[in-house]
């Protein structure tokens, strides 16, 4: 009510500058206008009084929405970029997302319109879609800014994709929003927290306790995992990749063959269906069906880790994972395969050895007494739009100075351009 009672007052104020301005313009113009020597003589006197006037109730007018902004206490996010793309687009418009998740900051306003504090470099922030961003000349980037605001990089899209092949962007972005869990904001796909309900990773480094000094699972949970009859999973779309996951399976899967064992892949590039409208569904037969699950990314990027590595760490499947990921950074040693490392042969080879030896395949899961795993914007907490608006309330983190300076280095993987 106070909020409201503050901006209704600003407002009446703020037409009543505009209505004197307009009038003191339209008298200007008059007066501006008249022809006659006296006239203008007259003119010329009354317009060396005005213009100082009009600087003043301008002055004022800028003075009164810099008040407005700070006594409400609002963060403005400016979308350069389309609204429409991700990570963007759930951020909704003006506070739309941050009341409706909950977050315990809300006061993030969220826009695409430049002008809506009349010039944009009145923005706390200025976000860039990666992809796009990437690709702008740079007449349609700002060309002026202020030194307070911050200028974002946003990306979930993996940065073998949409590398930055020149150094256009060195010292220009403040912050960035991406899957990189260093530094700045992080945009995640999963969480994972200890038994206590803390926040534990995944971080750029991580202290898991050593899957030799966990507890067993339980003799219920071991006996469950024995009614998996199937070798492993693979639901995937994208069946050109830059990572050449594509390729890898099929040698996995001729390898598999001497030990009677398949991957069977759902979706586009496979034989088996699994509608996306019913995702439990899909779950349940990871869950219940297949001993591994292949958590393999299409293309290779440091920290680029997807949704694929959380389905298998839920529904009680080994996973098996494909990237340029440090994934002790994501889960604890122990807990899954590294397709990378060990090379067709030798994973064909392991994930046999593992499912005819049941206490071995239940060891996989002891990490279940002590972590479990969870999609990022289940809890407020660690939900990232919530992260993102909190960020801006931070005022020492807003006032200290960054900048990313090889912006190149950091972004793009080694050897990309």
């Amino acid at each position: 009510m106070k909020t409201n009672k503050i901006r209704s007052s600003f407002s009446m104020k703020t037409f009543f500058y505009i209505f004197t301005t307009f009038m003191l313009i339209m008298l200007y113009v008059s007066l501006r206008d008249l022809k006659s020597t006296n006239e203008k003589l007259l003119a010329e006197k009354y317009m060396q009084n005005l213009e100082p006037l009009m600087e003043r109730v301008l002055l004022k007018l800028n003075e009164d929405d810099e008040l407005r902004r700070k006594e409400s206490g609002m963060k403005y996010i400016l979308q350069w970029t389309s609204p429409t793309t991700m990570p963007f687009a759930f951020m909704g418009k003006g506070q739309q997302a941050f009341i409706e998740k909950n977050c315990t900051f809300k006061n993030c306003y969220v826009t695409n319109n430049r002008t809506l504090l009349g010039d944009y470099t009145k923005f706390d922030v200025i976000a860039f879609h990666g992809p796009e961003v990437i690709r702008m000349a740079k007449s349609s980037l700002p060309d002026r800014r202020s030194l307070r605001q911050k200028y974002v990089f946003g990306s979930m899209e993996s940065s073998d994709y949409y590398p930055v092949c020149s150094d256009k962007f060195n010292d220009y972005f403040n912050w960035t929003w991406t899957y990189k869990l260093e530094p700045y904001a992080k945009w995640g796909y999963l969480t994972v927290r200890d038994l206590n309900n803390n926040i534990i990773g995944p971080k750029d480094v991580t202290h898991w306790i050593k899957l030799s000094e966990m507890e067993p699972v339980s003799t219920e949970f071991r006996n469950k995992l024995k009614t998996k009859k199937k070798a492993a999973a693979w639901f995937v779309s994208n069946c050109n990749s830059r990572s050449g996951r594509e390729v890898f399976v099929k040698k996995l899967q001729d390898e598999l063959k001497q030990y009677n064992l398949d991957v069977d892949i759902y979706g586009g590039c496979g034989p088996f269906r699994c509608s996306r409208d019913s995702e439990n569904a899909c779950d349940k037969v990871v869950e219940n069906d297949y001993y591994f699950y292949l958590s393999f990314e299409n293309s290779f990027a440091e920290d680029y880790v997807t949704e694929k590595l959380l389905r298998p760490l839920i529904h009680d499947a080994v996973p098996i994972v494909y990237g340029a990921a440090n994934y002790t950074r994501f889960m604890p040693d122990g807990i899954y395969l590294n397709a990378r490392e060990l090379g067709v042969e030798k994973l064909a080879r392991r994930m046999h050895e593992i499912i005819q030896n049941p206490d071995t395949y239940a060891d996989f899961f002891r990490w279940k007494n002590h972590y479990y795993y969870h999609d990022s914007l289940d809890y407020v907490d660690s939900d990232y739009y919530c992260g993102f608006c909190e960020m801006l309330n931070n005022d020492e983190y807003v006032r200290s100075f960054s900048v990313i300076k090889d912006f190149r280095k950091w972004w793009d993987p080694p050897g990309r351009c």
